[in-house]
């Protein structure tokens, strides 16, 4: 199933809102419910679960666990995989202690530094290797995601290294914007560009 970008992050978003909801014991919940605690519409809701062939119980709703499973099945891979953090200062430890654990088919199993005081440790739970190891040790764990953290005047530099080393996938936090050969998927997030966002509509709605 080709879903496009925005529909796959909606639904992580879902399953994560419907985890909360059984851990409330809410065993069903409506659309308008569930668009409630996301802040978007009844009818996205539906329109999203829709396309995935999903659809709510006459009167009842949707049943949550039913649907953390079919969510599941659409945007997790079979197998699970494995990925790493490149870049372990504050933002990449932060990262990796937000991470952990989170998803059972995505396993954060290796992270880079060129830090001597950093390598060899296990940091927010992920043992850090040299920079220099980096090919060696994405064949051998055969890591297919990365998530750079590296300050931005080496960002192009590490995702270059990280693709020829077998890198399929990208998560790029830096400020610096990332060319990546089109068979490499890329997600890249500006954090200031959403401050600034954040920023712009305070500024329009202030009172």
């Amino acid at each position: 199933m080709n879903l496009p970008g925005k529909t796959v992050e909606r639904l992580s978003e879902y399953r994560r809102t419907l985890l909360g909801c059984l851990a409330e014991k809410k065993n069903f919940i409506f659309s308008h419910d569930l668009a409630s605690r996301l802040h978007i519409t009844a009818v996205q809701v539906r329109r999203d679960l829709m396309l995935i062939g999903y659809s709510s119980v006459q009167r009842k709703g949707y049943d949550v666990k039913e649907l953390i499973e079919t969510i599941g099945s659409i945007i997790d891979s079979e197998v699970s995989m494995n990925v790493a953090i490149i870049g372990m200062g504050n933002f990449g430890r932060a990262v990796a202690g937000y991470f952990k654990g989170k998803r059972s088919k995505l396993n954060l199993v290796a992270s880079f530094d060129t830090d001597t005081q950093k390598i060899g440790k296990v940091i927010s739970g992920v043992r850090c290797y040299p920079l220099s190891e980096m090919e060696a040790m994405i064949r051998d764990m055969d890591i297919r995601i990365a998530i750079i953290t590296v300050p931005p005047d080496y960002a192009r530099e590490i995702a270059g290294e990280a693709v020829r080393y077998g890198i399929k996938g990208i998560l790029n936090f830096t400020t610096v914007p990332l060319n990546v050969p089109s068979w490499v998927f890329l997600e890249e997030y500006d954090m200031i560009t959403s401050i600034e966002k954040v920023a712009y509509f305070v500024k329009e709605n202030a009172v």
